[in-house]
Order: structure tokens, then sequence, then C-alpha cells
């Protein structure tokens, strides 16, 4: 591999460091549990962050097909990655504001969402890039290198904010037992708060090499009409998506299972806040095990994805989900599987660990597969409006998700009957997954012009 690509490939690589604190440090493991502290009530809690989400989801799910097709057309991936980028940075910085006495929900909700939703465009551009990187045989591996890798940085991130950061809303030290650092008030949660600008700053460090070393070999056009023209092709897609079963099944698959998996990312610190009572640092401590498992099993999902290809491996991957998510329904601090449990047990938090681990190993598994598959599926002149309708197919239900677990909860108000929706979502995927051709539609893209 000559230096030039090496670097390229480097360079998307930290396009992944950089963005995964976004989802480990705000979206599970200790932003969402201090939520759960200052609303004070676990599901109501889990409700207003399901509500949030979900209103996120569908603004993402509604834009990212769209963007996608107008970036193929203008050739400008670039251009919206750094206009997302912004976005991302802005929305997590916000959160800051969360102040113990202060808190406005909806202001935060807000916030938090503008910082998802600029992550979510962000990676559609970033993942568009991947069969440029390598041939059909190498992207798997690079794909799965790449999710470690990120893993890798939220890892990092969360042993820093863990141990230096992060305070226990009891005695007010972080991990290592000293106050936050940098003067940060601990009575004023200045060290947790920290989060939101540790995450916008990890991202502005992080990303100088993606864009010094990432070239779009697309040419950056601005031709008049191009919005016209993308919606038009954009339309024409869709319209063809009948006529290319493989890829019209994988999209309907990816739907369901990526969004029970996203559902597990965002409830799971709130759940085991509130089903647990852990405290921030008890789910840091639950995210380490878990992020070093996804890193771990990331790095070999790509060989295994190399060596089988990526229907089987994501099928196997559903399947450990599914058995986590009927396993975090029957886990409480009174039972474990239906079995009574004496007071005190530390079997709930042992088996919620174990859990934790099969979803950080399985979910970096199915996340690197699932991008290969949609290079194999996806017309390659066309390729950022194939991923823009992957970002589609993984919203278009991903508001449903958080919506029915926020509404299930509402209505029990029990947090555990308030996640079985995953488990039906994770199914529904596995079945639809038999209708995916290894190699997708080839044959009908070969038939189509390109552009």
């Amino acid at each position: 591999m000559d230096a030039t690509r090496r670097k390229r490939i480097w360079g998307w690589f930290f396009f992944d460091w950089a963005s995964q604190p976004f989802n480990t440090l705000l979206l599970t493991f200790v932003f969402a549990p201090y939520v759960k502290e200052l609303v004070g009530d676990g599901s109501t809690a889990q409700a207003a962050w399901g509500y949030g989400i979900g209103a996120a989801g569908l603004v993402i799910a509604l834009l990212a097909p769209v963007l996608g097709a107008l970036a193929d057309t203008s050739g400008q991936r670039m251009r919206f990655i750094w206009v997302f980028s912004a976005m991302y940075v802005a929305g997590s910085a916000a959160l800051w504001l969360a102040a113990p006495g202060e808190f406005n929900l909806i202001l935060i909700l807000l916030s938090f969402a503008i910082g998802l939703i600029g992550m979510e465009f962000a990676t559609i551009f970033t993942n568009s890039m991947l069969p440029d990187l390598g041939t059909r045989e190498e992207i798997g591996r690079i794909s799965g290198n790449g999710w470690a890798f990120g893993y890798c940085g939220g890892l990092v991130a969360l042993v820093i904010m863990l141990l230096l950061f992060a305070e226990s809303a009891a005695t007010g030290t972080t991990l290592i037992g000293i106050p936050p650092i940098l003067g940060l008030d601990a009575a004023a949660r200045e060290g947790t708060r920290a989060v939101g600008p540790l995450t916008a700053l990890w991202y502005v460090v992080f990303m100088v090499p993606f864009f010094l070393w990432v070239r779009d070999p697309k040419p950056a056009v601005t031709a008049p009409g191009a919005l016209h023209r993308a919606l038009s092709d954009l339309k024409a897609t869709i319209r063809r998506l009948p006529r290319s079963p493989s890829l019209f099944a994988y999209l309907a698959s990816s739907m369901f299972y990526r969004d029970a998996l996203n559902g597990m990312y965002v409830f799971g610190g709130i759940y085991a806040a509130g089903v647990l009572g852990w405290s921030v640092v008890d789910v840091g401590i639950f995210g380490i095990l878990a992020i070093i498992s996804g890193a771990v099993f990331a790095f070999l999902g790509g060989i295994w994805d190399a060596r089988f290809g990526p229907k089987p491996v994501i099928a196997a991957a559903i399947l450990a989900l599914t058995f986590a998510a009927v396993s975090t329904v029957l886990v409480s601090p009174t039972s474990l599987y239906g079995v009574a449990l004496a007071e005190g047990s530390a079997l709930p938090d042992i088996a919620f660990y174990a859990i934790g681990a099969v979803i950080g190993a399985a979910g970096g598994v199915i996340q690197s597969a699932s991008r290969t598959m949609m290079v194999r599926q996806a017309n390659p002149a066309r390729m950022t409006e194939a991923f823009g309708l992957y970002a589609l197919a993984g919203k278009a239900t991903s508001f449903i998700a958080p919506l029915s677990i926020g509404v299930v909860t509402q209505i029990t108000g029990s947090q555990q009957l308030g996640v079985t929706p995953l488990i039906a979502l994770f199914l529904i995927g596995l079945l639809l997954l038999r209708w995916v051709k290894p190699e997708g539609d080839r044959a009908e893209w070969s038939d189509t012009p390109s552009d």
C-alpha cells in the first residue's frame, strides 16, 4: 500500500476516533445517567430521553437521503462534513448548561438533538468514502479497523472523564477519589457537565488529521439546479428499489436491527441508573468494559467479514443482541431471570456488566459489517445517496424505537418493561436478512446508467 493511500485511510479512521465520544460520553455512559439524576425519577427521565432522541431521529430520517443525493450530484462531500461538524461541536458544548437547579430539559434535549443530527449527517458522508479506500476484498477489514479505532477513542475519552472530571453526587469526587480538575465545582456538578465541552473539544482536535489527509475524489462542482437534480435522482432510486430486492431487503432489515441497537445505546446508561441505582461513575465503569469488548470484537469482526462475508457476521451479532435484550428485561435488583435474590445481592450488577460486554462486542461487529454490506449492495455510481438511504433505513424507525420505549415506559411505569420493543425489532431484522444476497443486485446496477 502506498504512503498516500495509507495516510488517507488513517485520516478516515480519525473520524471514528473523533466522533465516538458523542455516543460513549453523551448518548450512553455519562450524560444520559446524569439526566436521570437531574430529573429524579428513572421512568420520567427515560420517557423524556426517548421523546427527545425520537424527534432528532425523525429529522435525520427525512433529510438524510436528500442530503446524500445532493452530495452525489454536486460532489461536495467535504463541505457538508464541515457544516455538520459545526453542528456537532455547538450542540455538544451547549450541554454545559445542564446545571442542577437551573435545568431546562427542553433546551438541553434540543442542544443534544443538534449535536446528534450533526454527527449522524457527517457520518453519512464519511461512510460513503469507504469504497474509495480499498478493494472489495479490503473494505471489510478497513471498516472493522475503523470501528475498533473509534472504540479506542471512546474508551480513552471515557477514562479521562471518569478519572479527572465526572464526580459522584454522593462524594463530590471522581473515580480515583479527587475533586474534578481545573477547579471545577463539584457541588454545581461542573465536572460531569464538562462532558459536553470535552466532547466538542475532542472532536475539534482529532478531526484535524481527517481534514488534512482525506481528499474527496469526487469533483467539487456546483452545477445549476443541483438540488432539483438530486431530488429527481433520489425519487428514481427509490422507485427502482423494488427491482433491487436484495438492497430493498437489506435496507429494511438494517432499519429494524440498527434501531434496536441504537435503542440499547441510548437507554443503556439511563436504564442502569434507574433500575439498578447506579451512579454516573458506576455506569462509566460499565461503559469501559463494553467499549473494550466492542473494540476487540470490531477488529475481529473485520477479519471475519473478510473471511466469511458480512451477512453471516450480521446474523450472528443479531442473535447475540437479542439474547442481551431479553436478559436486560429479566435483570433487576431483586431477581435474575425470574429467580428471586437475597436483598443486596451483587448478582444483578455482575449480570448487567456481562450483558454490557455482549452488547459492546456484538454492537462493534454489527456496525462494522453493516457498512461493508451496504457497499456490496449499493450502486457504485450513487454511493453517497446509498448511504443517505442507509441512514434513512437506520432512522426511519429510530424515532419509533425511542418513542415506543418512552410510551411503554410511561404506560407501565416500569423501565424494564419499557425496553421490550427492542426484542421485536431485532427479530424482525433477522427475519428480513433472509432475503439479502451476499453480493447484492450486481446485475441490476450494471444496467443502471452512471451519472
